[in-house]
Order: structure tokens, then sequence, then C-alpha cells
């Protein structure tokens, strides 16, 4: 796991909701400034690292999503004066990792992934990760026709122009054997040599000065005149293709290696790499020649070899599997910790962060430092124990400060012999500093909680932002600003309230929206409107805008693909209730006797009288036990999501503001995917035992694709189980239910594999 992956695990929604918040206007402004002026404000690596902070923050943490994330963009939304290209095949970022044991675990994924594959030796390529900007460029009969930037991921710009006046792009391919339709893909960028003379042009002519070269690059493919472009000498480096009409290669070494016999520039040190040995002795290599090479590159980017290795290992939200950044180290400062915060979140997650004394790392002034949470502080666990990275940091210490892909740094270090004289540990509070009710700890959690719910103005207003945010409702007009003074005014409480916006507060009514400050008529119509608009909303909008814990937009989107449509999911979710109780009492179990074994009588009132309540309720029925396996069966959420879903429909209060919400709503079922042909599109099926030709993971991509639902446990719903060699209990339940069963053979047979 990546440093920033084990960082950001360790971080809190507040914690994580403070730097969206904080950076907001910093990275807005950069965009202005960046596309729209030519003008930027932030150097490539500060960009960059926001960028890679948002990503990595909602990979770990989705539900923490907000109106202004930057967690669907893949680049920026395409600016106007550009005509709008579609990118046939999406383009992609990139995972990180920061350590060479990130490289190690990157890999061995791989292998487990393959594990069934005998005998099959992985090979990588590894390659300069360059510092500009992507471009995508369409060849048809080796005639070059269209260039387009990233854009967000799914929509570019239209630079043909511009692109035509780098020289390092051919108009037509050289040699043979391209297909009659491809798009290469590569990085534009600024030589260090070619940015020094056009910062002395421009100082001659009494001209701006540059900042850098990627984003000096960046500005000058966006000008409306080529011009302008041609006389700024960018380079080009292609590494990648997009959309093909054939394949041209088995590959990524060999393809990349046409690229260059097709007359595109490939980087020198593009190498294939046998073992991941290797991989990391080439970056040690590259990093020693960075400051030599005359462009900028931020790390080494490796990718599997094979392309249909590829092709099998997939993707993950907006990044291959097959392929990971292996960034340069992370700089480091010293500076006073002057105080530690406690901020509350949307969750009621309490979490600390350090104000520091502002130093510069990296070329930027630095105040702010997350601390992730109590253990971090305290440098032990809840039971005492030392913990991996945890320090003993107090208010006076001096830290060592370090910025790997983030904007807010963390700690490093503490230099113990410059401790003032008496300073004592930090006392985390168990108050909520936002309401006052008591903060609570669960077993097993890292983070310490507000138990206050929707009496906690954190959690209320935070709540609301995400209700409204570009993931969920997204209703135009109605940002985080807005519904932070409709509470504060007493206009919205919860989301339905939203929809009764015209009612309460529209012409005619005591209170008019249209009479505040900031609003007029024009102003306050259209945003009603806008909120008419959303009460038809898509399922997995409003699973997401719910903000439950652990349901991010990933999980919504499995929910709404699985069940779909909204009366499925709730009277699944009502089904599995005594199931999950079962559950949790069995856990419950667990900790009470392991309690008592520590003699701690704190930790041994988990829930007594709750357990001994369950212990007296009838036998779960099959049928919720059967909900329970399906729901957490859904790859991607198991039990901890699965209790928080089932827990938080069937609280009371809960459920009516959830009931409340939807009586205004027409929600959209999720759409099915075409399956025409398929023999199993609607069937529930079950994998139990050892699968000899597949994964578990290949198989039930391959049964989703088709249209089936895959559970993790056998019940009255299901309608197949492939069974392999050492199927056990579920088989057995099969049997019982008369539920059809087959083997792996017949399964692929089933498919069109056999």
């Amino acid at each position: 796991m990546a440093d920033t992956e084990r960082d950001v695990a360790g971080l809190s929604e507040s914690a994580a909701r403070a730097e969206y918040q904080r950076l907001h206007e910093l990275l807005s402004a950069a965009d202005a400034a960046y596309f729209e002026k030519d003008n930027p404000e932030l150097s490539d690596a500060d960009y960059d690292a926001l960028k890679r902070r948002y990503l990595a923050i909602e990979a770990a943490f989705p539900d923490l999503r907000r109106a202004d994330s930057l967690s669907e963009k893949v680049g920026s939304a395409p600016a106007e004066g550009f005509a709008k290209v579609i990118h046939q095949v999406p383009m992609l970022s990139l995972a990180n990792a920061f350590e060479d044991s990130d490289v190690e675990d990157f890999v061995a994924r791989g292998k487990k992934f393959f594990e069934r594959e005998a005998g099959l030796r992985l090979a990588f390529t590894a390659e300069p990760k360059i510092d500009g900007l992507s471009a995508s460029l369409r060849y048809e009969k080796g005639r070059f026709v269209r260039g387009a930037t990233r854009g967000d991921g799914a929509v570019g710009e239209d630079i043909t122009a511009n692109l035509r006046t780098i020289a390092e792009i051919p108009d037509q391919l050289a040699g043979s054997g391209w297909p009659d339709v491809i798009e290469v893909r590569g990085e534009v960028y600024m030589s260090h040599a070619e940015f020094r003379a056009l910062n002395a042009r421009s100082a001659a002519e009494g001209g701006q000065v540059y900042v850098n070269p990627r984003n000096t690059a960046a500005g000058s493919l966006r000008q409306l005149d080529p011009s302008v472009t041609a006389k700024r000498n960018l380079k080009f480096f292609a590494y990648a293709w997009g959309h093909v009409s054939e394949r041209f290669a088995e590959t990524q070494f060999e393809a990349v290696q046409k690229l260059g016999e097709w007359g595109f520039t490939i980087n020198p040190h593009f190498k294939l790499c046998m073992n991941v040995e290797e991989m990391l002795a080439h970056y040690h290599l590259i990093e020693s020649r960075r400051a030599t090479l005359g462009y900028d590159i931020d790390g080494v980017v490796y990718k599997l070899d094979d392309l249909r290795l590829q092709e099998r290992w997939g993707y993950v939200a907006r990044a291959p599997r097959w392929a990971i950044a292996h960034k340069f180290p992370a700089e480091l400062a010293w500076t006073e910790l002057e105080a530690i915060d406690i901020q509350v979140g949307r969750t009621g997650a309490l979490s600390p962060v350090a104000r520091l004394k502002p130093v510069t790392v990296g070329g930027v002034v630095v105040s702010n430092a997350t601390l992730h949470n109590e253990d971090y502080i305290a440098g032990r666990d809840n039971e005492g124990n030392p913990i991996r990275g945890g320090k003993d940091i107090r208010v006076g210490d001096w830290v060592q400060v370090y910025r790997a892909g983030d904007v807010i740094p963390k700690v490093a270090d503490v230099d113990l012999d410059r401790r003032p004289a008496g300073s004592a540990p930090f006392q985390f509070p168990h108050i909520c500093p936002e309401c006052g009710s008591e903060a609570i700890r669960e077993e097993g959690d890292s983070v310490r909680r507000c138990s206050g719910g929707l009496i906690c103005p954190a959690q209320a207003v935070e709540k609301l932002r995400h209700f409204v945010s570009r993931a969920a409702f997204d209703i135009e007009g109605l940002g985080s600003k807005q519904v932070e003074q409709f509470h504060a005014d007493g206009w919205i409480d919860e989301p339905a309230d939203i929809f009764t916006l015209r009612d309460r507060h529209g012409p005619g009514t005591a209170q008019q929206l249209q009479d505040k400050d900031g609003w007029g008529e024009k102003s306050a119509e259209k945003l009603f409107d806008a909120i008419d608009a959303r009460q038809t909303i898509d399922l997995r909008r409003l699973i997401f805008a719910l903000g439950i814990r652990h349901v991010g937009e990933v999980v919504s989107a499995d929910l709404a693909r699985h069940y779909g449509n909204w009366r499925a999911l709730l009277a699944a979710l009502d089904q599995a209730y005594p199931a999950m109780e079962r559950h949790l009492e069995a856990e419950a179990a667990v900790l009470v006797e392991r309690a008592r074994a520590a003699d701690d009588a704190r930790k041994a009132r988990i829930k007594p009288v709750r357990a001994a309540a369950w212990a007296a309720e009838p036998a779960v029925s099959v049928q919720s036990r059967g909900a329970w396996d399906e729901l957490t069966g859904i790859e991607g959420i198991g039990d901890t999501v699965g209790v928080a879903l089932v827990a938080a429909f069937a609280q009371q209060a809960e459920r009516a503001s959830i009931n409340r919400l939807v009586a205004h709503l027409e929600v959209v079922a999720e759409e099915a995917p075409d399956t025409a042909g398929s023999r199993v599109a609607g069937k529930t099926v079950v994998f139990t035992g050892t699968l000899e030709k597949l994964t578990r993971s290949e198989a039930k991509a391959k049964a989703e694709r088709l249209g089936a639902k895959v559970a993790g446990s056998v019940s009255a719903n299901t309608d197949l189980v492939v069974a392999g060699p050492g199927a056990g209990s579920k088989l057995k339940q099969a049997e019982q239910l008369g539920i059809e069963v087959i083997d792996e053979d017949a399964w692929l047979a089933l498919v069109g594999e056999g």
C-alpha cells in the first residue's frame, strides 16, 4: 500500500473535508489562471499534488465528496473557445506509489490476480513520468486529423491547430503497419532550455515571468492563436494509445516501439523489466539522472507488458489496475507546532489538525498539517500498544513536515531534544466541540465520533452539503454556501425541506427568497426550477446523496446496479435486518469475551443487554440470511458497509427523513446492461468451492457483464450455483432448496467460453 493510501486511511472524514474547504478557492483560482488566462498561479508539483490528494482521499473515503470535488475529473472541464472532443476511450489517471514497498505490493497484486496461470511471469515496462500536458492525436489512414487535450478524461478540447505546430508530432505516419484509425497519446512538454529562453525573451520585451515549464506548456497549447503556440517550441513524447481500429501489438513494449517506428519520439529511458528488482533499479537510475534530463519528470510509470493481461486485470474507478506511478520522494522541513485544533465532520468524526508556524516546503508556505486521529498523536492505540508511524506529538514541539502528494502536509518526525520543559501529552476531547455531545470511539475504530447526530450543527450542515454535491443531487444554484445559509436561517433542516422551499419561501409567502440579500426574482425562480428538475433522480445518485457512512459513489453505483430500483433495495435492506442483528450479536459476544479476558470493565459493557435480547429472538429466517448474504456478497460492500446500510434504514428517525424525501421524488431505476443473447441475464448466481480455470474475480466480473447478479451466499432467491472442488455448506444448502448446481466447465459453456 502506498504512503499516500496509508495516510489517507488514517484520516477521518472531517479532516478530509477540512482540506477540501481550505483549498477550494485556491484550486478554483489556479484553474482559472491556468486554463483561461495562461498565467498559472501554482507550480506544476503543487497543482499535481492537489489533484492527487483529491483522488487519494476519495478512493479511501468516497462518502466525503462535495460539490466542488475534483474526484470526477481526470483533468479539467473543457474551456470555452475550443470545440469539444469526446474521447472514445477515456483518458484515465494513475494510482500512485511513494515507496519501493508500494511497487512490490503492486506487483504482488498482479501475481495474485493471475495466480491460476501456472508458470506465468509478469513483465512490466518502466518509463519516466513526464510533467507536462496529456494530449490525444487521432490518425486516419496514417494522417493526423484531430488532436485534443485530456479535459475531464471523457471530453477534451480540440487543439488540432496548436498541436500541428509541434515538430515532434508527424502530420503523416512513417513506416507501415499502422491501423486505419489510431489515437496516439502522450505528453506535451517544454524543455528547461526553451523555458529559460522564453523567460529571457519575455523579460527583454517587458513581459510576464513564467512560473514553470509544465504550466507554461499547458497555457501555450491552449492559445486561441496557433502562432503563439508555434513560438514556444514545445515537444512531445508518445507512450500510449486510445481508440484503435485493430490490435497492432501484443505487448506494451512492442506497441511503444512501433510508435517510434511511425515517427514519434519515445523516451530513451523506456525499458522492459522482467521483475520488481529491475523495476526499482530503473526507478533509482532515473531518479539519479533527473536533474540532467533537460525536462521535468515527477516519477516513473510502470505498466503490465502483456496487453491481453491488461484487459483481464481491468480498471478501478478512474485508473487502470495494471499501471502505477512511482512518485519521487517528498520534501521535508522543520517548524513549530503552535496548536492542535479539533474539527467535526459530516459523519461526526473528530479530526485533529496541527496549526504550524508557517514554513516553506517545496516552494509553498504551509501552516497546517493533518494529525489523522488520537492514536497518531499519542503514538499508541487505545490499548496502549505502539502504532506504526505514530508519534507522541505535543503542542510546542518542533516537528518535521513533508508533502507527499498533499497540499496540507503531514508530520514525519518530532525533535524530542527541542521539546519545551513541562510540556504535557495532548488530551484528545471526549466531548464534541460543536454541540457538547459525548464523542464516542467504537471498538476497533481509530476515530472518535460525536453522538449528537442531526443536533450537531457540523453534521447537519455537512450532510446537506453532501446532499447537493456534484455526484449527488447537483442542484444548480444550491451549493455549499447556499445550504449553509438556508440552514442557519432555519429554512432547511433536512433534505426533504429543499423540495418544499418554493411553497414556504416562493412568491406570495411571508419570507420570500427573492427578498434575501444576493437574491432577486429571477435568481430565486431559477433555483426553484432547478430544484423541481431534480425531483426526478437516478437511483445511484439518491443512494449516494443520503450520506450513509461507508456508502460512497462506487458503492452506490454497485447497489443501484445490483437491485435495479428503489423498492427492491428497500425490501432487501428490510429483509436483511434480522440477519444483520445476528451478525452484530456474534460480533458483540466476541468483543465482550475479549474485554473480559483483558479485565477491562469499560469494554465489558459492550451491549450486553441488547445481546441478551437478541438471544431471545426467534431464529433468523432463510430469507433474511439470504438477503444479508446477498447484500454483503456484492463486490466492495462486505459486513461493514452492510451494517451501515441496514442500520441506517432501520433507524426510525433516519428512515422517516428518507421517506419524507422520497415522497417528493421520482426515482429512476438503474438501466439494465445490454445482455442480448445472454443466457444468465437476470439470474442470481453463487460461486462456491475452488475455480480452476478462472479466478473468482474474473468469474464474477463476467457474470455481471452478462446481466447476472452475483451473491455471496445461497438463498431462496438464488437461481444457479457454480460449484468447484471443495464446495461445502453452500452446495448443501443449494441441494436442500432444490437450486440448480453446475460445475465450472458447464458455467463456461453457459456463458459462451466453453
